[in-house]
């Protein structure tokens, strides 16, 4: 049981990492378009931190 929820916690860590990655691409490049990942990244930066 713990090493499922420390697997699924990593993962989404990776998740959060990924979306940070592409909403700072959208940033640079497209600065209109960055609100459409905001949401994935807050989302997982909340589920990484267990909050929900």
């Amino acid at each position: 049981m713990n090493q499922t929820k420390s697997e699924s916690s990593r993962l989404m860590w990776v998740y959060t990492l990924i979306s940070l990655v592409i909403m700072l691409f959208l940033l640079a490049v497209k600065p209109e378009w960055f609100w459409v990942a905001l949401p994935f990244f807050g989302t997982y930066l909340v589920k990484a931190f267990g909050v929900i």
